[in-house]
């Protein structure tokens, strides 16, 4: 299997790409990788490494598309950057995947212009991993679509089903529309409606509340890419947030030196399941291919997670499941 890593993405290229590339072909036999970007800059790095030179090869992209470009004016002008190029390579077969640090925005417009939809599907949607106390689950979308219709709801139901119990090893999942209540009422007029369509799913678990999201009420939770947005970065904050308010705890109570230090090993251990690197990146499900984003501030850990995870995804077969899902 051969995956197209973008070595020109994210806050920390070409060292992150470099070294989790490095990390994934070795941690996965069968696995080759092709870094994607500006040659001369990833040979400088990969000069400070080992590395099977017969796994881990170079292909040219000489442009940068930087994170704050706007998304598909850069896909249209840049040519030669290592999100088209590595986009264009998945087209054509030369690679299985591509994974991307870089700008998401530009990731999306590139897979979707160059790779297309798959059979059936409206819209592709961005997927994002959620900590719950039953372990990660699915919510989705996150920003691919801000406004979503009645009808993509169901979609995005069976596409994320199938991503979810394939790749997130959850059985059975179970579905729920994110709402401002439970009752069948609630919300807008659209979402009322997309309840209407969601009932003739199997696992459709209703509506669920924001409070619901982490007893894992659901195990895939849908909502339009505004809100999505809103909820993933809000939980990417928790983290951070919650260690200011135990400091301030722990200077309260004028805590010794061996409590507070007690204290923070509970609060990382607690706090694991929001580490964003465990999964690397999350997929465009609906584009017809296998591309996947990460974190801008991804390290080599989050690049090896994503990359494997990107081959689990080919392994599986998503892409042909979610088609026959659909019809």
């Amino acid at each position: 299997m051969i995956i197209a890593v973008d070595a020109a993405g994210g806050d920390h290229y070409p060292k992150s790409p470099v070294e989790g590339s490095i990390q994934a072909i070795e941690e996965a036999p069968g696995l080759t990788v092709i870094l994607v970007g500006p040659e001369d800059v990833i040979n400088d790095e990969l000069s400070d490494h080992d590395y099977d030179q017969q796994r881990l090869l170079v292909h040219d992209a000489p442009e940068v598309i930087e994170m704050d470009e706007a998304p598909a004016q850069a896909v249209k002008t840049k040519q030669n950057s290592s999100i088209v190029k590595g986009v264009g390579m998945h087209k054509v077969g030369k690679c299985d995947a591509f994974v991307s640090a870089g700008n998401t925005g530009a990731l999306l417009a590139a897979s979707t212009f160059l790779l297309g939809k798959l059979e059936g599907v409206s819209r592709p949607t961005i997927a994002a991993v959620y900590p719950t106390i039953k372990g990660l689950r699915l919510m989705m979308d996150v920003g691919a679509n801000l406004e979503v219709r009645p009808e993509m709801y169901v979609q995005f139901a069976k596409m994320g089903r199938i991503y979810a119990s394939e790749i997130m090893d959850v059985k059975d999942p179970q579905v729920g529309l994110l709402n401002v209540g439970e009752e069948d009422e609630k919300g807008t007029d659209n979402l009322k409606e997309a309840f209407k369509e969601l009932q003739d799913l199997p696992n459709f678990a209703g509506n669920i509340e924001g409070r619901d999201i982490f007893p894992a009420k659901a195990d895939i939770f849908l909502c339009d890419g505004l809100v999505g947005n809103i909820v993933l970065k809000l939980g990417e904050s928790i983290p951070d947030a919650l260690e200011i308010f135990i400091k301030k705890g722990i200077k309260k109570l004028q805590l010794g030196s061996e409590e507070a230090e007690l204290v923070g090993k509970v609060l990382k251990a607690s706090l694991a399941e929001f580490d964003p690197e465990r999964v690397g990146g999350v997929p465009f499900l609906g584009v017809d291919g296998v591309s996947m984003v990460g974190h801008g501030s991804s390290s080599p850990l989050a690049v090896k997670n994503m990359i494997l995870n990107a081959a689990k995804c080919v392994d599986h077969n998503i892409n042909e499941k979610i088609v026959a899902s659909l019809k």
